[in-house]
């Protein structure tokens, strides 16, 4: 009866700091979307946003004037410093164009500064094609990843799960129901929860990420056993040895 009792005090303790099999599943309730694979509903420029904004026209001479180079002074650097060359939107929402000068282009998608370009460049180029990009798309994963950080991005096509594997997937302690995205959109802070467990994520409009993003997994309770310090794994230990004291006293007080 003894070694019982102190097998189950010790399988209790060792379960109190684990995390059950279906915490760590994802897409495990709830009905999967008919909708299908649905586009990503289209980006905004804002501040601090780099372009990268190239024009071609017949005669590349005629081009070459709109289009920055590697001595332009508009110059970032990204992970690998690999260069960023962009034309950079200022705390005003506005670039300064060249043939152009300043646009304001805050609030915009990606197709409609292509058109408000053109209309510009109409009276300077013959049959000019602009080609635009974000070449800053960061985003930044936190909390219960293995590799948390920020991260640049080629491309603006990128889902929270996306994120999670950039970051190197989620630990055994994240909590998958309430996954936090808190975003800045049209001078506005949003915060959005998502909940990996709900096959319903994909119709969520914080399934698909947008520039400067801050993911945040939280930790399970469990994860609380991992990281108590000493004074508290003693006091955890001595509570049970005076609990099981105490209950092999009454044990043995009763068989008498």
């Amino acid at each position: 009866m003894i070694a019982k009792l102190i097998y189950l005090f010790a399988l209790l303790l060792i379960l109190s700091g684990c995390v059950q099999h279906k915490e760590l599943l994802n897409f495990s309730e709830g009905q999967f979307p008919d909708s299908g694979a649905l586009p990503p509903p289209p980006m905004v420029i804002q501040p601090d946003d780099l372009l990268s904004i190239q024009v071609i026209t017949p005669d590349p001479l005629a081009s070459a004037p709109y289009n920055l180079f590697p001595n332009s002074t508009n110059l970032a650097s990204a992970a690998g410093n690999r260069p960023l060359i962009g034309y950079l939107v200022d705390a005003t929402g506005n670039i300064d164009f060249p043939g152009i000068g300043t646009v304001d282009v805050a609030g915009l998608t990606v197709e409609q500064l292509k058109k408000r370009l053109q209309e510009g460049l109409s009276n300077l180029l013959v049959d000019p094609a602009i080609i635009i990009r974000f070449i800053n798309f960061r985003i930044t994963v936190d909390g219960e990843v293995r590799t948390p950080g920020s991260y640049v991005l080629p491309n603006e096509r990128v889902t929270v799960l996306d994120a999670a594997g950039l970051a190197g997937g989620l630990t055994e302690y994240a909590n998958r129901t309430n996954v936090l995205v808190i975003r800045e959109q049209n001078g506005v802070r949003l915060f959005g929860r998502i909940n990996l467990k709900d096959r319903s994520i994909f119709d969520s409009p914080f399934f698909y990420l947008r520039q400067n993003d801050y993911i945040y997994i939280e930790p399970l309770p469990e994860r609380t056993a991992t990281i108590r310090d000493q004074t508290q794994r003693v006091v955890q230990w001595s509570s049970l040895g005076a609990s099981l004291i105490s209950a092999i006293f009454v044990i043995i007080s009763s068989s008498n």
